[in-house]
């Protein structure tokens, strides 16, 4: 059971993992220093937590960039087990995806947070940023809702062996939880992999009316829901 007393301000962190999450452009690999500082600044994240993203992100650091844009394609836009897009793993392709979408939109707006031209509400970095505005206990509740999906994502990348599995167990570990990995099928053709059943299959918007509120987000697993909901905050 996560533990919510006195959470660690990660104000922070949560927006450096949100960019480790990002694109390895010209921008974010030029910052990986100042980010790599950032968390050891902030402390929210144990020793070895810490210690586990110091070596991805020397590991990043001294990739060719072609090679670090290539791997990260590969790993992240190539199936639904590594997606970062949220709601792949809550509605896949259905029609609830559209409402969904903009219901988190609405969402981040109601606390003062707009979206630039084409992001997309549900992706994990801009799901931190909002995160990172929220105070620590409420950030810390909304990532211990997500922590179901985080751990599956997390056992995909480590199956995969990759480094990036450190900030999905970051996040786990800022939600109060432990890394324990789901298991994983082997893995299949990109057709396969698409056809893969859903993480969890919806959320609930209880608790986020009021706009000079802290504005957290429930996720609820499909075995605690009393009847489907039509639309879904993350």
């Amino acid at each position: 059971m996560a533990l919510f007393n006195n959470p660690p301000q990660a104000t922070k962190s949560l927006r450096v993992l949100g960019r480790l999450l990002g694109y390895p452009d010209t921008e974010l690999l030029g910052n990986l220093p100042a980010l790599g500082a950032a968390l050891h600044t902030e402390r929210a994240l144990g020793p070895q937590r810490l210690a586990e993203l110091d070596a991805m992100i020397a590991a990043l650091a001294s990739a060719e960039p072609l090679d670090a844009e290539a791997a990260y394609v590969e790993l992240f836009d190539r199936g639904r087990a590594t997606s970062l897009h949220l709601f792949e793993h809550v509605h896949g392709d259905s029609r609830d995806r559209g409402p969904a979408m903009i219901d988190l939109a609405q969402t981040y707006e109601k606390a003062g947070m707009y979206l630039a031209e084409g992001e997309m509400p549900d992706y994990l970095p801009v799901v931190l940023e909002f995160t990172s505005t929220q105070p620590a206990r409420e950030a810390r509740e909304f990532l211990a809702e997500m922590a179901h999906i985080f751990n599956a994502i997390f056992a995909a990348l480590q199956q995969r062996g990759s480094a990036y599995a450190s900030v999905l167990g970051a996040l786990l570990e800022l939600a109060g939880e432990k890394a324990q990995p789901v298991q994983i099928a082997a893995e299949e053709s990109i057709d396969a992999v698409w056809q893969e059943p859903v993480v969890f299959d919806g959320c609930s918007s209880k608790g986020q009316a009021k706009t000079d509120q802290p504005q957290p987000i429930h996720i609820v697993p499909k075995a605690l829901r009393a009847r489907p909901t039509q639309g879904a905050q993350t």
